[in-house]
């Protein structure tokens, strides 16, 4: 059976709110319906038809072709089924996802898995600020399930975290794990300042030391043995995490302004 396919047929001048094309929204609509569906676009509202071509069968799978970062909120609040956007996405992919796989094969912008709750995204491409984040007004980032980036991360990836997994192979911007309360992080690139600023729990796992605040503190070189099951455990998301081999790391625990029982791992020996 065909996947539902949406490929945006126009160049769009303003942002749209996607959030009503996902597999558990459109269950048990025909595809005359689904066309017919409204979405706000500038001060206007146009049919989905007007701005995607439709074809495909209506099921678990939805693919997005042609797509632009105008795309905002794909995937949001998603509660089963599979997305695949086959190009960029623009801001809050994800967000609020219950459960189900969402897999850009681009970049996208700002609150990627923001508010997310279950599931698994993957981005090929980079990503931008607050990935992993809390949306505005609230005071709890993401709860749950897994992000995995192939690429880059903007500044505040992590903030406010309580909860899940979020592996990133390229670089992150500053403030990485911000304000985080549980949860774990880890990057293989470069990281920015700021790194674990006010963080309560959680660890950050990384392979190249970022200059700290002096309310991180410093414990030593340890060998833990877990380290090894951790690695193992990513071999299902097919990323370079699963494939390190340390189980010594250098460990700080901090932020100290925050009782100090977050921590960072940094890998000695790979």
């Amino acid at each position: 059976m065909n996947a539902l396919t949406f490929t945006l047929q126009k160049s769009l001048r303003f942002s749209i709110n996607c959030s009503t094309l996902t597999p558990s929204h459109l269950a048990n609509k025909s595809i005359s319906e689904i066309s017919g569906l409204l979405i706000n676009y500038g001060k206007n509202q146009l049919r989905v038809d007007e701005i995607f071509n439709i074809s495909g069968n209506v099921g678990l799978n939805i693919h997005f072709k042609n797509t632009s970062t105008r795309l905002d909120y794909l995937g949001a609040n998603m509660a089963s089924g599979c997305i695949t956007i086959e190009g960029d996405a623009g801001a809050y992919l994800g967000f609020g996802l219950k459960a189900g796989i969402i897999r850009c094969q681009g970049n996208t912008l700002a609150f990627a898995a923001c508010n997310m709750l279950n599931g698994l995204i993957i981005i090929d491409g980079n990503t931008g600020d607050f990935l992993g984040g809390a949306s505005a007004g609230l005071r709890k980032g993401m709860a749950g399930g897994t992000v995995v980036v192939k690429g880059n991360a903007g500044d505040r990836a992590g903030d406010q975290m309580r909860r899940g997994l979020i592996l990133i192979e390229g670089n992150v911007g500053d403030y990485c794990a911000s304000r985080m309360v549980a949860g774990t992080i880890g990057v293989l690139g470069k990281i920015g300042d700021y790194a674990c600023f006010n963080m309560r729990r959680g660890t950050l796992l990384i392979t190249k030391l970022p200059k700290l605040h002096v309310t991180m503190q410093n414990c030593g070189t340890h060998s833990l043995p877990f380290l090894n099951l951790m690695f193992k455990s990513f071999e299902q998301y097919n990323t370079q995490f699963s494939s390190i081999k340390a189980r010594r790391v250098q460990r700080f625990v901090g932020d100290a302004a925050c009782n100090g029982n977050g921590e960072i791992l940094l890998i000695s020996d790979t």
